[in-house]
């Protein structure tokens, strides 16, 4: 029988924000223990495939039925200061626009009040051949559920 430790570790949602907590391990870091400049859009890739998780995004059965996938095609990030061998992070994303095939989330990586990294990803929702398409209308719905959280929050 499976155990509750078995399984892994998933973020969620705050209100309008979602929340994924990891631990900086000797692999993401250079031989100083710092974390290495690129590991830190891999810290932002797995929050955010995790928040698509917690909002009930289904990417994995949309890509075998054969109707897409996300792609990043813009990502914009700005470095602070450093994490550290150690560090723990909570990385907060939140979406910013929901467009017909792409949708743009913002992205903190925090060590506890410090903001050690902040990005803006965009990602289009292409065909299995490479081009943008409309993402599912329910999925549009859900974002725009999320977004409506963080308006009734300001």
């Amino acid at each position: 029988m499976a155990s509750p430790y078995d399984r892994p570790y998933r973020g969620g949602f705050v209100r309008a924000e979602h929340r994924f907590a990891l631990t900086v391990y000797f692999e993401d870091t250079d031989t100083a223990g710092i974390v290495y400049y690129a590991n830190y859009l891999k810290f932002m890739e797995r929050a955010r495939s995790d928040m698509l998780l917690a909002a009930g995004i289904d990417q994995r059965g949309t890509l075998e039925a054969g109707i897409g996938v996300y792609a990043v095609a813009e990502a914009h990030v700005r470095y602070v200061r450093p994490a550290k061998l150690g560090d723990d992070l909570v990385i907060v994303s939140t979406l910013e626009e929901v467009r017909a095939a792409s949708v743009r989330i913002q992205q903190r990586v925090m060590r506890g009040d410090e903001l050690c990294a902040e990005g803006r990803i965009t990602a289009a929702f292409l065909t299995l051949d490479g081009r943008p398409t409309r993402q599912p209308r329910e999925w549009v719905g859900v974002f725009e559920a999320i977004r409506n959280r963080k308006k009734e929050q300001e």
